[in-house]
């Protein structure tokens, strides 16, 4: 795990026109996390990070930099492989050969084909692609508050980007209830585990039997394994074991999204998909396998590369597979081994629950705690007899949280009142120690405001 956390010997920059132009832009074409008073970040070690004056900030949002910002292995293995050769992947090479067959081991033994790409928008519009070259179909089912991606091809398919309503029966997309067992339709205060998940998935036969029946006919059901932006939704554990076989039988291709939820983040597995007993006939991975740099997989079965083959259509990615890209993959993946970082998000996540469920009973906003690993939710309500969500209060926390303990979180779910934890994975105990005490003053100062304008419900 790294040590280093002292503040890097960087020449911060000065800020005065960066200022002018980030308040000139910001809410236009620039999407700035923070819209008031927004951050600049000039350098990063481990899960802090650095604005141009100096300050420190303890990262609790960067799922993206895995093994954490700038370890010095995967900047080492990028230089020395940018100062040999970037090219495509037209030309044999060793580290992609050595990447793709490190991941296959990991997942389930029919997924032996990967393809390289550049981020998860490509790897789930190649899913797509993959599985209607299979089934020669077009319908696909995805769940409510879902996000795969900014491409037209999955913005039709990603709810959180828009409202379900918008698609009529006849659409190609037809979108499923949201398996959220704290808001959803069945939740664990009228249902066990079990009973929610085949109550989930009988409402499902219903959409995928009509789809399948329907001009377009049944090509996949997308999911994320774990909603990320849905707001740090986990299904009921059976869920996908019972959905996968349910699409299967009926022609259907399986994709699981990994993209925000996999690489070992839940501590437990190498993929979430795993622990859920699903049967992914296509899985996706991008963000944390590149710890930054742009990259993304897509793993399949034989049958369904060979269908994608028979199409005639040659698959070509310019970047995707380059040398440096795929040296950078391996050190990533040598890091994640060697500092034993799966156990890690295993025992700080731990850590991370036990206490937030602690902190629980001494707040009347804290509505639901949810997590596994190093992806945890925190759901904020106004009330908890009705659950009425808090969006201004969390938002509250959020800007708090950075302005006055320079800890960063996020928000998001439907009606963005979801704190949300999803550091890189060397984040440990200690820096867990760190958050929850910021957190804990911020939820003080809502309960006990020290002026009127603290809370905005």
């Amino acid at each position: 795990m790294l040590q280093n956390h002292d503040r890097p010997a960087h020449p911060f920059t000065t800020v005065s026109r960066t200022m002018k132009l980030r308040n000139k832009y910001s809410g236009k074409s620039c999407q700035l996390f923070y819209k008031s008073n927004p951050l600049k970040i000039v350098a990063g070690r481990g899960c802090k990070m650095y604005n141009e004056r100096g300050d420190e900030y303890l990262d609790c949002i960067n799922n993206v930099a895995h093994v954490g910002h700038c370890h010095p292995d995967v900047v080492e293995k990028a230089y020395k492989q940018m100062s040999l050769i970037s090219t495509n992947n037209r030309f044999l090479h060793d580290e992609l050969i050595k990447f793709a067959s490190r991941v296959s081991h990991l997942l389930p033994e029919d997924l032996t084909v990967t393809f390289f790409v550049n981020s998860g928008s490509e790897a789930n519009d190649l899913a797509l692609r993959l599985a209607n070259s299979h089934t020669n179909s077009k319908g696909v089912v995805t769940l409510n508050h879902a996000y795969h991606g900014h491409l037209t091809s999955l913005m039709e398919i990603s709810p959180y980007k828009f409202t379900p309503d918008k698609f009529q029966n006849e659409s190609y997309v037809q979108v499923l209830d949201c398996p959220d067992t704290y808001r959803g339709c069945y939740t664990f205060h009228n249902y066990s585990n079990r009973l929610a998940a085949k109550l989930y998935a009988r409402k499902a036969a219903k959409v995928v039997k009509k789809l399948k029946e329907s001009e377009y006919g049944l090509n996949a059901f997308i999911a994320e394994t774990y909603q990320s932006c849905g707001g740090q939704v986990i299904p009921p554990r059976k869920y996908f074991e019972l959905i996968h076989k349910l699409v299967k039988d009926n022609g259907g291709v399986t994709i699981a999204d990994e993209v925000q939820c996999g690489f070992g983040r839940i501590g437990t597995h190498f993929t979430a998909i795993e622990k859920m007993r699903g049967k992914p006939d296509i899985v996706t991975l991008a963000k944390a396998i590149g710890n930054g740099h742009p990259v993304g997989i897509v793993i399949t079965t034989d049958a369904i590369a060979t269908s994608f083959y028979n199409t005639g259509v040659s698959y070509f990615n310019t970047y995707g597979g380059n040398p440096v890209s795929c040296g950078i993959l391996n050190a990533v993946f040598d890091v994640f081994e060697k500092e034993r970082l799966q156990l890690n998000a295993f025992q700080t996540g731990l850590y991370i629950v036990k206490r937030l469920r602690k902190m629980k009973p001494h707040y009347n906003f804290i509505g639901d705690i949810r997590g596994e690993g190093l992806f945890v939710g925190c759901e904020l309500i106004q009330d908890k007899k009705t659950r009425k969500p808090a969006k201004g209060m969390a938002i509250w926390v959020v800007n708090y949280m950075k302005n006055v303990h320079k800890t960063l979180i996020s928000v998001d779910g439907p009606y963005e009142n979801v704190l949300k934890f999803k550091p890189p994975v060397v984040f440990n105990v200690e820096d867990a120690k760190r958050l929850l005490k910021a957190l804990e003053m911020t939820f003080d100062e809502l309960k006990h405001p020290n002026s009127e304008d603290v809370v905005y419900i």
